[in-house]
């Protein structure tokens, strides 16, 4: 009997655990609200599930995915590849902190979306502005974290380490870079959260394919159904990226301490 009891409270611990309760509630109410309102303004799941089969089945959503997904990859890789050094050495050089901090502290506060209308005019209605944005959306948590990982290090192994005769090349790829990597792949997780922001706010302003244009376009022909199954799809793309970064991470950065 207590055997049964307890793989019943297992059982039920993985079902809360795995967020399904969540979902059926979240579906319920949803569904509940969706009584009192006709389909064009609040549709339930079921509507928006039709809706979604139907751009589904013509192959406009898997367009529109492709599409964002490789904007949000290209603007995405070019942040890290800037902010993770930048970010290295403001970290490591108190020169370079003075120099630069104040422009990020400042421009850091300034949200992408204040840029759309310059990148426009700088870079044209094509892909370059939306990338470019993308870019200037990652690069700000990227290199925060960086730098915060850079000044986190303990101070008793950089000690040590001068104390062993190493030199300050030495002590940077074997002590500070080691040490601040889990700060830096936090960076590189949020930067891909702000990179899937920003590429529905820049798709929905100046773009004729992508999820962010397939939503705004959705309110021309009063398809909310269509609207949620972009917004959904947004998040889809963003807890899948974020999964498979995380399996990477664990997978190839766990001996630097990453979980």
């Amino acid at each position: 009997m207590q055997k049964k009891k307890n793989a019943a409270k297992g059982v039920a611990a993985k079902i809360l655990g795995s967020g399904v309760l969540t979902w059926v509630l979240l579906l319920a109410i949803w569904k509940a609200g969706s009584l009192f309102y006709p389909p064009e303004f609040l549709p339930g799941p079921l509507e928006t599930w039709k809706g979604a089969f139907s751009l589904i089945s013509d192959g406009t959503l898997a367009g529109d995915v492709w599409v964002s997904l490789g904007r949000v990859l290209k603007g995405w890789v070019l942040g890290v590849v800037f902010a993770v050094p930048v970010g290295l050495c403001v970290g490591c050089f108190p020169w370079a902190g003075r120099i630069f901090e104040p422009f990020l502290n400042f421009f850091r506060f300034v949200p992408a979306i204040g840029f759309i209308t310059l990148f426009l005019l700088w870079f044209g209605v094509g892909e370059t502005s939306k990338v470019a944005l993308i870019f200037y959306a990652v690069i700000f948590p990227v290199m925060v974290n960086t730098i915060a990982g850079v000044r986190s290090v303990d101070t008793a192994l950089l000690e040590a380490a001068e104390s062993l005769g190493a030199r300050r090349a030495k002590t940077f790829f074997t002590v500070i870079l080691p040490s601040a990597v889990p700060h830096i792949f936090t960076g590189i997780r949020l930067g891909l959260g702000s990179a899937i922001i920003c590429i529905a706010a820049a798709e929905m302003l100046a773009a004729s394919e992508g999820v962010g244009y397939l939503i705004y376009t959705s309110r021309l022909y009063y398809r909310t159904d269509w609207i949620f199954t972009g917004i959904f799809t947004l998040g889809l793309m963003g807890l899948a990226a974020d999964k498979l970064l995380r399996i990477l991470g664990k997978r190839f950065l766990s001996r630097f301490g990453v979980r």
